[in-house]
Formats: structure tokens, C-alpha cells, sequence
């Protein structure tokens, strides 16, 4: 397995495809199933040479099957922040800890920036990831945002990681 920072020759549709798949499998019975059907074939492929952000790639026998975004916070009201902005896996991949490595290479990436403070976003209804995050020390607080996705009213859950004691 390797795990390393996104390189300009890396096919981003097969990046985009982690995505797809991850939002098909992990948001089923939350997101509209209309909508998750209807994700288009390298939907998220311009996404990852954004500024400014900052993608991890996993493989393992050449098959990309993994990515992670992270970047100084988003959000004016978290600017001392690092945020991490997404984290997929190939739900073939998901359960086998290959997850917890990828969420190692973000945070580490984000002190390596200089943050000690980190947070990212979790739809309310991904019980599954909440416990994943929370597993590998995340704490939930009490920041939301209200997103609406394929028509349907979703809440996201703020999840908080601090690297030494929080203030």
C-alpha cells in the first residue's frame, strides 16, 4: 500500500470514481437514491488541483483506492483551524483499517502546516462514519451546518481533533 501526496500525472477520474462509489454506498438510505444514481462519471475530477488544498491519494496494486483533502479552514469563524474536507475509500476498502491510515496521513499533514487544532464535517445520519472518527479521537461539538442534497435536508455535524489539550 502507499500512501502520498497527489501527483499531476494521477488520473483523476479514477480519483472521482472513489467518490462516486463512497457516495453510492456510504449515502445510501441518506441522500436521495435519484441523486446518488444519477452522479455523473468524473463528477469530482476538476476538484482535486483546487489551491490551496492539499490531496493524499491511497494505492495498492496500482488501483487508487483511497483519497484525502485537507486544507487551512474554509470557514472565517475557524480560521486557526486546519479542516479536513473529505476523506473516501472504494467500499471494498471500507472496515479493513485502510481508513484509519489515510486519516493518520490528513492530520499529519495538517501539523506539518503548523495546525494543532483540526475539524471536519459529518453528515448527522453517517452513524457509521461518526463512529469511525470518533474512534480515531474526533469529538463532536456543537457547530452544524444545514446543506440540502438532492432535495433532501441534511445536517452536518462539526467533529473537532486537537493534537494537544483543547482550549
Amino acid at each position: 500500500m502507499e500512501i502520498r501526496l497527489i501527483k499531476p500525472s494521477d488520473n483523476r477520474f479514477a480519483l472521482s470514481h472513489i467518490y462516486e462509489e463512497s457516495w453510492r454506498y456510504a449515502y445510501k438510505g441518506i441522500i436521495p437514491q435519484a441523486y446518488l444514481d444519477s452522479i455523473p462519471t468524473g463528477r469530482w475530477a476538476a476538484n482535486f488541483d483546487q489551491a490551496e488544498m492539499n490531496t493524499i491519494v491511497m494505492i495498492q496494486n496500482d488501483i487508487f483506492i483511497g483519497t484525502t483533502s485537507f486544507c487551512k479552514s474554509r470557514f472565517p469563524e475557524f480560521k486557526e483551524f486546519g479542516e479536513i474536507v473529505s476523506l473516501y475509500m472504494l467500499p471494498e476498502y471500507m472496515g479493513n483499517g485502510y481508513g484509519k491510515h489515510l486519516l493518520n496521513a490528513a492530520v499529519e499533514g495538517l501539523i506539518r502546516l503548523g495546525y494543532r487544532d483540526i475539524f471536519l464535517w459529518v453528515l448527522e445520519e453517517n452513524y457509521r462514519a461518526r463512529s469511525f472518527y470518533e474512534k480515531a479521537g474526533f469529538k463532536p461539538t456543537n457547530h452544524y451546518l444545514n446543506d440540502s442534497i438532492g432535495g433532501r435536508d441534511l445536517r452536518e455535524v462539526q467533529y473537532r481533533f486537537c493534537t494537544d489539550s483543547c482550549v
